[in-house]
């Protein structure tokens, strides 16, 4: 909650501009595509954008503190062969900036990592907002300044085959945070892949299901500060890795290097077993405490690893919970 106070203080400060506007978009509306919106937004505004699809209409956002939500229902902006800048639906430049209630779908664009969102401002919070079938569902730029904020939100079926593209990829950032949301189905890439310097990522889950043939559930290939906990981990029987959770396998930072996992259900259903969780060599504090690890699968060699986490082949009975959205 204190990155939301934080979030809500700078917001604050940046929406009390005299001319602060509220712009509306829809069919009847003065602007008919937030595209439109976009053009006209300043510091400040709020952008409400009445439920319907939105088909080819892709926005580069430049304002700061801008407010982007769907209203009665939620949007639904079909990429439809179009992209801004060549890269995503949305490319947000802006700084601090609030995206609500609102779906992506579809971004393909040639270099294959088309995204739903394409962050390169500063500060973004994200809440109850879909992510579906892109090349990249969002895709971040390198900010050791910036904070990436998610909630409540769900990413699925994004990647574009080549391993390289994910349902969620944030670079160097300062920090990550992504609570209460589903992950799943990432297309032979990650569910989420994760190169912020701090992340908490509590009370998600991160799925293959039945069909899907995602990599790592969850990676932080450079390390860092990570709490990992109380999320429902699941590889399924077709996925192209082994592994569910990896970290550091790229190389460790020179120092700051924490992974500590609290309260999770990992469930391993593929049939040759392999990693419950990776942890390069060198990292200067894991803990793993309270977990439940279900199926075949290998742990850290660490002290009393056995004592403080449960290891069971039967599934338990929040195997199938998902966060409600």
């Amino acid at each position: 909650m204190a990155d939301l106070f934080r979030f809500a203080l700078v917001f604050a400060s940046l929406c009390s501009f005299a001319n602060a506007a509220v712009l509306h978009v829809g069919p009847k509306e003065r602007y008919h595509a937030p595209s439109d919106a976009a053009a006209a937004a300043g510091d400040g505004d709020s952008v409400e954008i009445e439920a319907g699809t939105y088909r080819g209409d892709v926005a580069v956002w430049r304002a700061n503190g801008l407010t982007l939500r769907g209203v009665n229902g939620r949007p639904v902006l079909d990429a439809s062969g179009q992209s801004a800048e060549g890269k995503a639906i949305w490319v947000i430049k802006g700084d601090f900036t609030t995206v609500d209630n609102i779906a992506f779908v579809g971004a393909k664009v040639r270099d294959g990592n088309g995204a739903g969102i394409r962050q390169e401002g500063r500060d973004l919070v994200v809440r109850r907002c879909l992510f579906r079938d892109n090349q990249e569902g969002l895709l971040s730029g390198a900010n050791p300044q910036s904070s990436i904020y998610i909630e409540d939100t769900e990413f699925a079926h994004n990647g574009s085959g080549n391993g390289y593209s994910h349902n969620l990829y944030i670079g160097e950032i300062g920090k990550l945070v992504v609570k209460r949301s589903y992950l799943h189905d990432a297309v032979v890439g990650h569910n989420l892949k994760s190169r912020a310097l701090e992340n908490v990522v509590m009370d998600n889950r991160f799925a293959d299901e039945k069909e899907g043939n995602s990599s790592y559930a969850a990676e932080f290939p450079n390390g860092g500060q990570v709490l990992f906990a109380f999320n429902v981990i699941q590889k399924g029987p077709k996925a192209e890795n082994l592994t569910l959770v990896s970290y550091g396998a790229e190389g460790l930072r020179a120092s700051g290097n924490a992974f500590v996992a609290k309260g999770n259900t990992f469930i391993n259903q593929h049939a040759m077993g392999g990693r419950f969780i990776f942890i390069a060599p060198k990292t200067q504090k894991t803990e793993l405490i309270g977990n439940i690890f279900v199926g075949n699968g290998t742990v850290p060699d660490l002290p009393e690893i056995q004592q403080r986490n449960e290891f069971t082949m039967k599934l338990p009975g929040n195997a199938d919970w998902r966060p409600k959205m």
